[in-house]
């Protein structure tokens, strides 16, 4: 076969075919073709090398490394750290108390799950006369200072003075200056080191589906009779003071007592979460600045109802109440409160009952703007709105044009506050801040956190009748 011929069918690339074509018009004119690139598997492996994937593999958790930390690197809060290392309590030339310490408590929750069982081991202490450990919130044991959650860097731990102040967290009783004061955990494993002798009791033989009353006392006479000056609960066999006891009228039982205790009367939110609703006055528009400064002030924020909007999460968890027929958190089954949860009448239509929870713990819209229009016509001087929320800014948009056509004058969100970059750590207490000042609030009674809002503002005075439920 002819070279020429041959050269077209080829698939093999020479550059040496290749010749300069004369400038003679008379000089023979032979045409040379390039072979075309086809798109086979083969030119594809030929580009995208074993070499190339794997770099390619490799920058992606890279880019979204970095992603995370333009975000920001969340504050260790040393400050706070360190005025809860020289709390007057930690010297040790003063009297030393008994410690009571709960190494079982929770961690890697939200919150006021956390909160709520903090209240309540600080009270068992006081009424024990023992002084109690404070720890820090911990949302992970990892080594590391942070960790991630939403594709964001968070605090592994934050002191609990960065969250509230008051007896649980080791402040100061005004109305029991006797009363040995809480201590933190890492003054504890000072005084109560690993050579030290620790009095264990085993919570295997509480009882612990008793009512309130009567599981405190139990645990009160258990440490009644401990000479040791460093005590430990084992709560390996069950909690001390459960998801179950929570969600139950069984805690109404140490209402009375709990709401008198300096647990509660001395009870106050940190200076972090008070300078972050004092810098929002302007959203907040109280009619005296002392309203927000006064963090023992029992003068609500008036005009404003809070609206507790719990999203998120709850999409699942809302259709696990119904499966579950969960009832209102304790608190929130108060005889005062005047919105009431029943379920009897859908027990036995999973449908209906499924929509009778949706409707209280997932509303639409129109069931959010038809309840603040009932509380208004009961509070007629409300004009502005304050949402707590785990929602996107873009969420929220439908219902704020909703309330404006409906005679509101204003709707702000936890999106909306301005925080820096510590109080944006804490800033579920500075929604909850904001909410137990509120003329009204309007919760979520499925909601740990519009439970403990609901005990703040009542432990303050406030009428039961200003805590409503969706």
């Amino acid at each position: 076969m002819p070279r020429t011929v041959r050269s077209v069918f080829s698939w093999t690339f020479r550059p040496e075919e290749y010749v300069l074509l004369t400038a003679s018009p008379s000089a023979p004119r032979t045409t040379k073709y390039r072979r075309r690139h086809s798109c086979s598997w083969r030119s594809f492996i030929r580009v995208f090398t074993l070499r190339k994937v794997l770099v390619s593999v490799t920058l992606v958790p890279v880019f979204l490394l970095l992603a995370i930390v333009c975000q920001g690197i969340p504050s260790n809060y040393e400050d706070i750290r360190s005025f809860e290392h020289h709390l007057p309590q930690h010297s040790s030339s003063i009297h030393q108390p008994q410690y009571l310490r709960f190494p079982g408590h929770l961690w890697g929750f939200g919150f006021n799950n956390v909160l709520q069982e903090a209240i309540l081991m600080s009270y068992l202490a006081y009424a024990s006369n023992v002084s109690f450990v404070f720890e820090d919130y911990t949302w992970s044991h990892l080594p590391l200072p942070w960790t991630i959650y939403d594709f964001a860097l968070r605090p592994a731990r934050i002191p609990f003075n960065a969250l509230i102040s008051g007896p649980t967290a080791g402040g100061p009783m005004p109305s029991a200056p006797n009363a040995p004061r809480a201590v933190s955990a890492e003054f504890y494993a000072q005084v109560c080191g690993p050579g030290s002798r620790k009095h264990i009791i085993n919570s295997l033989n509480a009882p612990n589906d008793a009512d309130g009353d009567v599981m405190i006392d139990w645990w009160v006479d258990q440490l009644a009779s401990v000479r040791e000056p460093c005590i430990e609960i084992d709560s390996s066999a069950h909690d001390v003071f459960d998801r179950h006891f929570f969600g139950n009228p069984r805690i109404l039982s140490i209402w009375e007592s709990l709401t008198r205790s300096p647990m509660l009367t001395d009870f106050a939110w940190s200076p972090l979460v008070q300078a972050a609703v004092s810098r929002n006055f302007a959203f907040l528009q109280p009619e005296s600045a002392k309203d927000l400064y006064d963090a023992h002030s029992r003068k609500s924020l008036a005009g404003l109802v809070a609206l507790h909007l719990r999203r998120g999460d709850y999409k699942r968890h809302c259709p696990n109440l119904a499966n579950w027929g969960a009832d209102y958190m304790g608190i929130n089954q108060h005889p005062s409160l005047p919105d009431r949860f029943d379920r009897s009448p859908y027990v036995n239509d999973t449908n209906a009952r499924l929509s009778y929870y949706l409707d209280h713990c997932w509303p639409s819209t129109e069931q959010v703007v038809e309840k603040l229009r009932d509380i208004r016509k009961e509070y007629p001087g409300l004009r502005r709105v304050y949402v707590l929320s785990n929602e996107w800014a873009w969420s929220l948009d439908g219902l704020k044009n909703a309330l404006e056509e409906d005679g509101w004058d204003d709707l702000v969100s936890s999106t909306d506050i301005v925080l820096d970059s510590e109080q944006k750590h804490v800033a579920m207490a500075v929604d909850m801040a904001i909410a137990e000042k509120a003329e009204v609030f309007i919760g979520n009674g499925f909601s740990s956190l519009s439970s403990n809002v609901v005990m703040l503002r009542m432990a303050k005075g406030m009428e039961g009748k200003s805590n409503r439920f969706l």
